[in-house]
């Protein structure tokens, strides 16, 4: 009989469960009420590295190696505070999309947060060449600007396993951050007399 059911198009519960094959970490967590910076740190944790929350103390993220040895950290942690945590690797049988769309749309705000700060860096530069600052240290300050907006970039990026939309916008503005960047350097060196 099970044979004739596959014959006629069903599937094996466990081909049906594949789904797009994207398997997912899924940590269920309790933390003690008290002290709450207990909660926050974990909050922190999971926020940082990318997973989204699918209801309150249930943090999902896209399964890799990396991610994985985060979570069953992120979990050790969690019960050295007293705290109960189960993590879980599964398939999303039904509503894949919204998990996916809620991911890239928490990765998208972080891109969209970086191209804010991105243009907060063009206008720092702009202001430097109304009030003609053109000095090294200056130019230092302005480059270590710059440095850790890449990489704050290179964290989300990382963080972005399903390539959400907003990558793209965002190294155009890195982009044009670093050529905003080259021709202030070069007016400095031109002031300092240093041109070739």
């Amino acid at each position: 009989m099970a044979s004739t059911a596959r014959a006629q198009g069903d599937q094996p519960e466990e081909d049906a469960a594949a789904g797009s094959g994207r398997r997912w970490l899924v940590l269920i967590y309790r933390v003690p009420t008290e002290p709450t910076r207990l909660r926050a740190a974990v909050w922190r944790r999971i926020k940082g590295l990318g997973a989204i929350y699918l209801q309150n103390s249930v943090a999902a993220l896209p399964r890799t190696v990396a991610s994985e040895r985060a979570m069953r950290v992120l979990r050790k942690e969690i019960i050295d505070m007293d705290g109960t945590a189960h993590l879980l690797a599964t398939d999303v049988l039904a509503g894949e999309a919204d998990v996916v769309a809620a991911f890239n749309k928490a990765r998208n705000d972080e891109y969209e947060e970086i191209v804010d700060r991105c243009q907060d860096f063009l206008a720092q530069v702009d202001k430097e060449y109304v009030a003609e600052h053109f000095t090294y240290a200056e130019l230092e300050e302005n480059d270590e600007d710059l440095t850790k907006l890449k990489n704050w970039f290179e964290k989300v990026r990382t963080r972005d396993v399903l390539s959400a939309s907003g990558r793209a916008e965002t190294v155009a503005a890195l982009e044009r951050c670093e050529q905003v960047l080259e021709d202030y350097a070069a007016r400095v060196y031109l002031e300092e007399g240093e041109t070739s």
